[in-house]
This record gives structure tokens, C-alpha cells and sequence, in this order.
């Protein structure tokens, strides 16, 4: 079965990049296509195995505070413009997301995205797994799915991916990542044409040698929780 896609479909998604594209449809070779989906498979099962002890203390945190579902499930864009839901805990209030249309003047992020640091609908509890990135840890479920891939750019929303040029969306010929380039370099402190230059960077250049290096260089991020909100 054909999977709902951002653009009508691959070959529009490819019809969208292609004035722009020339230097970015490399073909990777099967031994990294094998090795990257082997480490993805291995760390995310690894990563869940470790949240589990956490898991009943972050679901009690999150029932404590706010009523409502411990997941957060929205739908974001992937690789080459395909669709799927993308899990985390729940660290908003439950109406965040209608009330994101009366806050869009409070918006601090440029280009196509919506940041907020003292953002009124993130809550105390949500505040603390935000800054210590445990919200993410359901997605580690995405990228044993397949959905997702340890390293590669953020997924961003269907809305957000409606405002991006041919050149941002490069960054969609690679599936979306747990971090990258732009979690580790600064996050939110970044603009956004900044991060799209990162992600395509990422693209240009990727390879198992700098997913490692990402790799390394997420821990120290997370610890210090620079641009983290």
C-alpha cells in the first residue's frame, strides 16, 4: 500500500527539488543503507530498554499535573514527503494545539517554524522532559518502525513544510533523526536559515563516520540544554 505523501507523491516531491537538486540524489551505497538501519534498529531497541525503568515514574509525573493522554501524537513530514505519526510524552496542555493560532504573535522562531521559550502551554512537568530531551524518547519507537532514523534532520509538521522553498526541502531525501547537525549546534538559538544550511549540509555529506560524530557531540548538548525550550 502506497504511503500518504506531503507532495501527491514521490515523483512530484522529486518534480518540487529538482531545480535545486543537482549534487543532492547520491544513490547510498547498500553497506551504508545495511549498517545505518542495523545501528538504528540495535539503538533504539537499547534506548527503550533503558527508558523502561523511567516509564512509570514519567507517567505518573504526567497524570499528576494535567489530565489527559501520556503521548503526544502528531503527524509530521519524512523522507521524500511521506507522512507518518511521530510519538512523544506529552508536555503540553491538552488544547496546545488550538491554541497555537492565538499565540502565532509570540512567535520567536524565523522561516517555517513555530518556537516559543516561555511558551504558557508547556507545562511543569513537560518544561523538565523538554530540557532534558526525555519527551523524545518515544521516538525511538518511530525509528524501530522505520519512520525515523537515529541521526537525520528533525521531522517538522505538514503546516511547516507548506512554506518550504525547493532548497529547504532538500533536506527531505533523508529520513527524519532523534538529533543532528542542528541539535547539536545550538538548537533554538539558531534561525532557521541557519538549521535548513545544517540539514543540507547533513545531506550533502552523510555518512556513518559523521552520524558518530553527531552521536558523540548530542550527550554533552542534552547535559548542557543549550537552545533546549
Amino acid at each position: 500500500m502506497t504511503r500518504e505523501n506531503f507532495f501527491g507523491g514521490e515523483e512530484e516531491f522529486r518534480a518540487f527539488i529538482a531545480p535545486v537538486a543537482q549534487g543532492y540524489l547520491i544513490r547510498d551505497p547498500w553497506s551504508y543503507r545495511f549498517l545505518k538501519r542495523l545501528i538504528d534498529v540495535g539503538a533504539s531497541l537499547a534506548g527503550l530498554l533503558l527508558i523502561l525503568p523511567l516509564f512509570p515514574f514519567i507517567v505518573a509525573l504526567i497524570k499528576l499535573e494535567t489530565p489527559g493522554p501520556i503521548f503526544f501524537k502528531q503527524r509530521r513530514v519524512g523522507l521524500n514527503g511521506r507522512l507518518f505519526d511521530c510519538y512523544k510524552f506529552r508536555s503540553m496542555s491538552v488544547d496546545a494545539e488550538e491554541r497555537k493560532n492565538q499565540l502565532q504573535h509570540l512567535n520567536e522562531a524565523t522561516g517555517a517554524a513555530f518556537k516559543i521559550k516561555d511558551d504558557p502551554r508547556i507545562t511543569g512537568v513537560g518544561r523538565f522532559l523538554r530540557r532534558s530531551s526525555l519527551d523524545e524518547f518515544p521516538q525511538l519507537y518511530n525509528v524501530l518502525r522505520g519512520d525515523m532514523a537515529f541521526i537525520g534532520p528533525r521531522p517538522q509538521i505538514p503546516s511547516e513544510v507548506a512554506d518550504y522553498s525547493p532548497q529547504d526541502a532538500l533536506r527531505l531525501l533523508v529520513k527524519p533523526g532523534l538529533t543532528c547537525l542542528w541539535q547539536v549546534s545550538g538548537r533554538s538559538h539558531l534561525d532557521f536559515s541557519e538549521w535548513m544550511d545544517l540539514d543540507r549540509q547533513y545531506v550533502r555529506t552523510r555518512s556513518l563516520a559523521m552520524d558518530f560524530r553527531i552521536l558523540l557531540r548530542t550527550l554533552p548538548a542534552v547535559i548542557e540544554r543549550k537552545g533546549a525550550y
